[in-house]
This record gives C-alpha cells, structure tokens and sequence, in this order.
C-alpha cells in the first residue's frame, strides 16, 4: 500500500527529519614563521630549539609536523 502526503505534510515531514547541529567553530589562523626538514641529524631539534627562543620572546609559537612536505613549521596560531 502506497501513501501518497499532501504537499505540507511532505515538507512538515522533511523540515522535521533533519539533524539540526550548531555552525562549526571558526578555526585559528595559522602563520608559519619557519620551515625546517624533517631529516635533521640525529640529536638535533632545530624547530624545536628556534620555537623556544620565540617563546622567550613572548610569541606563542609550536612545531607541528606538515607530512605532505616533510618539513616541520613553526607556528603562531591566531584567533580569527
């Protein structure tokens, strides 16, 4: 047995049976201040080492690692 719904029912219907989520947060912006390769020699952390001397500074900078280039970025994330 087929049911067919009227025009409003159809659209009470479909306005009633979609997820209402609230709007994605806005991301930070990201500025990368440097980039080194990922294949420093052994014992060496030169990302590292150049994100705390802008931390002594009193820029809040981190290293993360950007696979696509094998590089690790020094960061500086700011609020949008």
């Amino acid at each position: 047995m087929t049911t067919t719904l009227s025009t409003a029912d159809r659209l009470a219907h479909e306005a009633g049976s979609y997820v209402r989520q609230t709007p994605p947060a806005s991301k930070p912006q990201r500025t990368v201040l440097e980039r080194f390769p990922a294949g420093a020699p052994r014992g060496s952390w030169p990302a590292e080492e150049f994100a705390a001397e802008r931390r002594r500074e009193g820029i809040p900078a981190s290293v993360v690692l950007d696979i696509r280039s094998d590089d690790f970025l020094v960061i500086v994330e700011e609020a949008s």
